[in-house]
């Protein structure tokens, strides 16, 4: 494997860059126009610019990616995560055009892309599923089956994640019109009305984890992840390894998602997701058949490079290391920094970098795709990077992770920053006290205290005073006088 196109951008795609460059491959990148100056173009060693109404529709087009990658000279293709990464129409493409996938096979995404096969396939091998309803094509036989299992129920799209197509039912008069709005919006985003329904477990923790499989039946686990801290189903802080979480527990699910990729043989690195209850019962949530967003902190505590890992399984050389040999250092956070606006809804947010500072230290990563000057617009998901941060121990990650976001400056677009410095530092996550609704359950403490008024504009002009030009536009004393201030010879 010698040169790779990387079907993203941003900072997966920068972050893809990293390791390609120190294995001694070359990268190419693509881009849309309005994309064309990103760090992803200018750090790649080639670029090719795709064609399309809308920077995503860009990045959605797999023929034209995969031409790409052919006329660019590419060997293989790394989709990143999100855009195409479990399209299994693009990961078949690939294979066809001679190319290799750095990624499961495209029988295996399909399988585990549709929700109800893969809850099947999970069942089949004796991974824990919800008890639950699958479609039958008759809505009032659908909701009667599924008032039989009892509620709260957790409406939920067949072919599709990231909240779509999902929904909470509490009482049977709403069931109908529930499965009828959510296969709607299934169809609309997946193409696919499928729903299901399941037993909801109500303050569940959202437990991942990580995989890799060598397509022969071999599989590893490396230990796994917390995302319970979500909004509207989307996670905002991960951390590896989970919140405190009995040892004999750990083994249970680690256990259970190993069997599921090898039963599956699995090829390459997968994420499978897990819901626990407050009784302690665990149940299969879905397997992602790509690299996560949130795959740092698990390189932070491991030590291994999981786009590494990538590379090398699909290049045939096996997997990185035995499960013995596997160990967890330390405890790592990861948090998605967004340009929305908490105070205001959480609303997208754009504008210009005016100014980046960036934290530094041994144990912080700043995966990011940013530079002073860039536009933030809305043709893209509005992750603008991700501050991730490790410790000895979850108490000092998080110190670590609030004191790096104080150090972290984004001037000219809006940002969660200050939300986040919240999360982390509220007496509830410091506890370990985690669940999906912890968001919602906190919002009116995490809500940002009352502006000081005067202290801001006393720190504004403490500021100002700082700025030579404002020195000398006070002073009334012209260059190059001014330039020296008070010092004399």
């Amino acid at each position: 494997m010698r040169r790779v196109l990387i079907a993203n951008r941003g900072e997966i795609a920068v972050r893809i860059q990293r390791t390609l460059r120190a294995m001694g491959i070359a990268s190419v990148a693509v881009f849309h126009r309005v994309d064309a100056e990103g760090p992803h173009v200018t750090g790649a060693d080639g670029t090719v610019e795709l064609i399309g109404d809308s920077a995503v529709a860009a990045h959605l087009d797999g023929p034209q990616i995969v031409a790409a990658a052919r006329a660019s000279g590419a060997d293989a293709i790394h989709p990143g995560y999100g855009f195409l990464s479990e399209n299994a129409a693009f990961a078949r493409q690939v294979a066809e055009a001679g190319l290799t996938f750095i990624g499961p096979d495209a029988d295996t995404i399909a399988l585990m892309g549709d929700k109800i096969s893969a809850r099947q396939f999970a069942e089949a091998h004796g991974v824990p599923v919800a008890p639950s309803v699958m479609p039958t094509g008759d809505l009032d036989a659908f909701a009667a089956a599924a008032e039989a299992i009892g509620f709260p129920l957790l409406i939920k799209a067949a072919a599709g994640g990231g909240g779509k197509g999902m929904s909470i039912v509490r009482e049977p008069s709403t069931l109908r019109e529930a499965a009828r709005i959510a296969s709607s919006e299934a169809q609309r985003y997946f193409g696919d009305g499928r729903v299901y329904a399941e037993l909801y477990v109500e303050r569940p923790r959202h437990i991942e984890v990580q995989v890799l499989g060598d397509g022969a039946g071999g599989a590893i686990h490396l230990f796994e992840r917390e995302c319970s801290v979500q909004r509207r189903f989307q996670k905002i802080i991960e951390e590896a390894p989970a919140a405190p979480l009995p040892e004999a527990l750990r083994e249970e699910i680690c256990g259970a998602a190993v069997r599921l990729a090898a039963a599956a043989r699995y090829k390459n690195a997968g994420t499978v997701e897990f819901i626990l209850g407050t009784d302690g019962r665990f149940f299969f949530l879905e397997m992602n058949t790509r690299l996560q967003v949130e795959h740092p902190v698990t390189e932070m505590i491991t030590g291994l490079d999981l786009v590494r890992a990538q590379v090398d399984i699909a290049a045939g050389r096996g997997l990185p290391a035995t499960q013995p040999e596997i160990r967890v250092h330390g405890h790592a956070i990861e948090c998605r920094i967004c340009a929305e606006a908490p105070e205001r809804g959480f609303l997208p947010a754009t504008g210009a970098v005016r100014l980046l500072r960036v934290p530094d230290g041994p144990a912080i990563r700043f995966e990011n795709a940013l530079r002073q000057g860039q536009k933030v617009t809305a043709d893209f998901d509005p992750m603008l990077a991700k501050l991730v941060v490790s410790g000895p121990d979850r108490a000092a990650a998080i110190d670590r992770a609030i004191a790096a976001l104080k150090e972290l400056a984004i001037l000219g677009v809006e940002t969660n920053v200050d939300y986040l410095t919240r999360l982390l530092d509220h007496p509830a996550f410091r506890a370990g006290d985690l669940h999906t609704a912890f968001v919602s359950e906190h919002a009116e403490s995490l809500v940002a205290p009352p502006l000081d008024v005067a202290a801001r504009d006393r720190a504004l002009m403490v500021a100002a005073l700082g700025q030579r030009a404002f020195r000398t536009l006070v002073s009334d004393v012209p260059e190059p006088q001014a330039s020296i201030g008070a010092w004399r010879n």
